[in-house]
């Protein structure tokens, strides 16, 4: 099985001077722990949600403070043919949830502990547990609950 059987879509910044109360509305209403930060074509970092946490118990004003203040440049990122397991060692040797997937110079998709579960989970015997939504289906959920005002 390779990255490309479980990545999903990437969701980006729209700049890199974004604040990180811009940053954490726009992860919260596509319901995502991270954004890939572009500065155009190029991708210059990733901001996650402990990143966001950790900018505010320092006391940084999410208002004010960019996002490249907190982000992770120089990010680690794979091809889509590259195996999950190999993926998966990135990421547990480094101690990261999501993973940038990158074709050609262009961010094609994230691959995320959450997909790497799910791969685990459908792996099971149960009958009970067999039956697993998509991640687009599951994220979908996920929006209408706050689309129905679930804000607080």
């Amino acid at each position: 099985m390779q990255v490309f059987d479980v990545m999903t879509k990437a969701s980006v910044t729209e700049t890199p001077t974004e604040s990180l109360t811009q940053a954490a509305t726009r992860m919260w209403t596509q319901q995502t722990g991270s954004l890939i930060v572009m500065d155009g074509p190029r991708l210059v970092g990733i901001i996650t949600e402990r990143d966001v946490m950790k900018a505010v118990a320092r006391g940084l004003d999410p208002a004010t403070t960019p996002i490249t203040e907190i982000m992770t440049p120089g990010v680690l990122t794979v091809s889509p043919a590259t195996p999950l397991n190999e993926a998966a060692r990135h990421m547990a040797s480094r101690w990261i949830r999501h993973l940038p997937v990158v074709e050609d110079g262009q961010v094609i998709g994230m691959v995320s502990q959450r997909d790497l579960v799910g791969v685990f989970a459908a792996l099971t015997s149960d009958p009970d547990l067999s039956e697993l939504a998509s991640d687009e289906l599951v994220r979908g959920r996920r929006l209408a609950r706050i689309e129905q005002g679930d804000l607080d």
